[in-house]
C-alpha cells in the first residue's frame, strides 16, 4: 500500500469519525432536551451582587449568560444582562446564583427608605416575596402590620417540596410590587411579584435570603394570632 492511500485511508476514517461523533452529540442534545426541556439563555453572576447597589457597567461585565435546560431556569430568570442595567438587587445576590427579575428593582433615594433603628436587634431586610394581594381581603394597608413568612423547598429526587413557616408574626415595614410603585398605588389586588421590607432579625434574615435564593417559592401571608 503506498504513502498516498493510506494518507487517503486515514483522512476517510477520520470523516467516518467526526460523523459518528457529531450524530451521538445530536441524539444526546435531543435526548436532554426531550427530558428536560429546550435549552434557554440565563443570567449567572460571576461575583456576589450586593444587596441596594444599582447594577452598573462594571457589574454588567460580570454577568455571563449561560444556556440551561428549561426545567431547570427560575421562570422569571433574565436572559440579557442589560436587563439589569441600572436596577438594584433587593437581597445580596451570591456568586453564581440566577439573576432574576423579582429580585431586582428600581433604585430608590435615601429618604424613601425605611429607618434602620428598630427595637429587639432588628434590621429592615428587602426580600422577594409573592402572595401580597391576599391582604386585599384584609380591606386595610398591611404596612406597619405583623406577617408570617412562608417558604416551599424545591422537591428533591422522588420528594415533594416542604412547606413551613420560616419567619412568623414580623413587621411589615414596607411593601412594593414588582415594578417599584407602592402598594397604595397599584392596588393589593394586582398579584405578581413584590419586595417586602421586614423587621428581621440576624438569624432570621439568614434564612429568609437563603430561602430567596434557592427555594420554590417565598410567600408573605397575613399572622394569623393563635388564641
Amino acid at each position: 500500500m503506498s504513502r498516498r492511500t493510506r494518507a487517503i485511508g486515514f483522512l476517510l476514517f477520520a470523516l467516518v469519525c467526526a460523523v459518528l461523533a457529531a450524530s451521538i452529540a445530536d441524539g444526546y442534545g435531543t435526548s436532554v432536551a426531550g427530558q428536560y426541556g429546550e435549552l434557554r439563555p440565563v443570567v449567572v453572576t460571576a461575583t456576589d451582587l450586593p444587596a441596594r447597589e444599582p447594577i452598573g457597567p462594571r457589574a454588567l461585565q460580570r454577568l455571563e449568560v449561560r444556556r440551561v435546560p428549561g426545567s431547570f431556569a427560575p421562570p422569571d430568570a433574565l436572559s440579557s444582562p442589560q436587563d439589569a442595567a441600572g436596577r438594584e438587587p433587593a437581597a445580596p445576590v451570591p456568586a453564581g446564583s440566577y439573576v432574576i427579575a423579582s429580585q431586582l428593582r428600581s433604585p430608590r433615594s435615601d429618604r424613601d427608605r425605611p429607618s434602620t433603628t428598630l427595637a429587639g436587634g432588628r434590621r429592615p431586610v428587602e426580600i422577594s416575596v409573592t402572595g401580597a394581594e391576599a391582604f386585599a381581603a384584609v380591606g386595610k394597608d398591611p404596612v406597619g402590620g405583623r406577617v408570617d413568612v412562608v417558604v416551599t423547598s424545591e422537591p428533591g429526587p422522588g420528594a415533594k417540596g416542604r412547606t413551613r413557616v420560616a419567619a412568623a408574626g414580623v413587621e411589615l415595614l414596607a411593601l412594593e410590587d414588582g415594578g417599584g410603585g407602592g402598594a397604595s398605588d397599584t392596588g393589593l389586588g394586582s398579584g405578581g411579584n413584590w419586595s417586602a421590607t421586614l423587621a428581621l432579625t440576624r438569624s432570621q434574615a439568614l434564612r429568609l435570603i437563603q430561602a430567596e435564593n434557592f427555594a420554590r417559592q417565598v410567600r408573605l401571608m397575613p399572622h394569623l394570632r393563635r388564641r
